[in-house]
């Protein structure tokens, strides 16, 4: 398994750079590190950059992650006499969505060969009955901790992974108020972390999150503030609250000087003043969550939203950092591509999927496969659930771990579903409005704009 992971990746050597690839890149090499992107991520390239120029060890770590993960999960399966369970988890890791996101160096790629690993290594001790040696446990302590710095969102993937775990029987309300104690804990430490010990300016990202919902609540409301009426009116004018992203707010094209003069206040008071704005408007607040929860699920959407399968050609840029030569990549990006129009390619589906796997692993959580399975799920349902607070993009390699996750709960769980007739015939009429409503939404809606900047001008929605 790993050797056909590291075979796709000759493909795609040196690696597929994106915008935050190249801009994390010049960190590297210029030593000025920011919050902006991980600040773990530019440490450790630091760390390995005389292995390679440009964007090579990053690439080979990434692989190495993924195709190491995925290796010991399908040898698991294999030697727990399990092979068409493995097959179907080596069917997963070959996709061609995730494997051509993979071949992509950036904070989300990375993040999802560390969670695989360290799940790889857990899989293969806990599926064969074997206690986890201690430097077993210090590699996967070591691999989620990256992981959990990788994005400020990835404490709602480890905490929740973690949680449910172990042999040990915990009462689901003990694990809630353990999880939200560690991942407010998390949350507070984290930028203590990239700040101090890491040595990361700030860079103001923090501020995107409050922005983005205020103005949304304020083209809804007779009252814009903390937006004067000015400002709000120009917001409207140039489109620039979307469902899909945050960016048009940000963009000095678009909306940039109307916000700077709430961005030049603090991060604090921005919250504070979202909190009052939700308290006084909750329905606008609502309405623009849930709709940008659907962008981010790609559920009711229009056809040929961009960043839903992967880049086949390297950002633009000055640093040497080159589409790769073979002229197999591109074949693979548009199988992936493919996929990503499909409704596997939909993170509403596995969403949808986790959560009736959810009270199946739940009965058989005091077997090996029911929990691990059941820590997937958590850890999936977790980080979905949160962006229906915490988001401002609606890329899909966001969802790589959630859908990941998710197929492989349901690979673990596949011995045993042990569904009724009422039980399959209901799945079935969900997984069928699901499908069918998404594919209605595209065939009535007028395609996405193809370009970034496209998107940042469109009409609002």
């Amino acid at each position: 398994m790993a050797l056909l992971v590291g075979l796709v990746g000759t493909v795609f050597w040196p690696g597929l750079p994106m915008y935050d690839t190249i801009t994390q890149y010049n960190q590297v090499l210029s030593g000025a590190v920011d919050d902006w992107h991980p600040p773990i991520m530019v440490r450790v390239w630091q760390l390995i950059h005389q292995l390679g120029p440009g964007i090579a060890p990053m690439f080979v770590l990434q692989v190495a992650l993924y195709g190491l993960g995925f290796g010991l999960i399908v040898a698991a399966l294999f030697r727990a006499n399990r092979p068409w369970a493995g097959i179907a988890a080596g069917a997963i890791g070959l996709s061609p969505l995730l494997l051509g996101w993979q071949m992509v160096v950036i904070k989300d790629t990375q993040l999802q060969g560390a969670l695989l690993l360290a799940f790889g290594i857990l899989a293969w001790f806990r599926l064969a009955e074997n206690r986890i040696p201690i430097v077993a446990w210090v590699l996967v302590a070591l691999l989620l901790i990256y992981a959990t710095l990788l994005r400020a969102n990835a404490v709602f993937i480890t905490i929740p992974l973690l949680l449910f775990l172990p042999h040990k029987p915990v009462s689901l309300i003990r694990r809630g108020l353990i999880g939200i104690a560690a991942m407010l804990l998390a949350l507070a430490v984290s930028p203590i972390i990239d700040h101090q010990l890491l040595g990361a300016d700030e860079s103001g990202v923090a501020k995107t999150q409050p922005l983005f919902d205020l103005a949304a609540i304020a083209t809804q409301v007779p009252d814009p503030w903390p937006f004067t009426p000015a400002e709000r009116e120009t917001i409207v004018r140039r489109h620039c609250v979307k469902n899909y992203f945050w960016d048009p707010l940000g963009d000095p094209s678009a909306c940039g000087p109307t916000t700077n003069r709430l961005h030049a206040e603090s991060q604090s008071t921005l919250y504070v003043d979202l909190a009052k704005a939700v308290v006084a408007h909750p329905i606008a607040y609502a309405r623009h969550r849930l709709g940008h929860w659907n962008s981010s699920e790609r559920w009711l959407i229009p056809p040929e939203l961009p960043e839903a399968g992967p880049p086949d050609e390297a950002e633009q840029n000055d640093r040497g950092l080159i589409t790769p030569a073979s002229p197999l990549m591109p074949q693979w990006q548009w199988l992936a591509g493919a996929e990503a129009s499909t409704p596997l390619g939909w993170p509403i589906l596995w969403t949808v999927v986790s959560l009736y796997l959810l009270p199946l692993a739940w009965r058989r959580r005091k077997e090996t496969p029911g929990r691990l399975a059941l820590a997937l799920l958590a850890s999936a349902l977790t980080l979905e659930a949160s962006f229906l607070v915490i988001s401002i993009a609606s890329d899909m390699r966001y969802h790589l771990w959630p859908m990941t996750a998710s197929a492989l709960a349901l690979v673990l769980l596949s011995d045993r579903l042990c569904l009724g007739r009422r039980e399959k015939g209901t799945a079935l009429l969900i997984l069928l409005f699901v499908i069918g409503a998404g594919e209605i939404s595209r065939a009535a809606l007028q395609p996405a704009p193809e370009t970034y900047e496209g998107m940042i001008h469109a009409p609002s929605g």
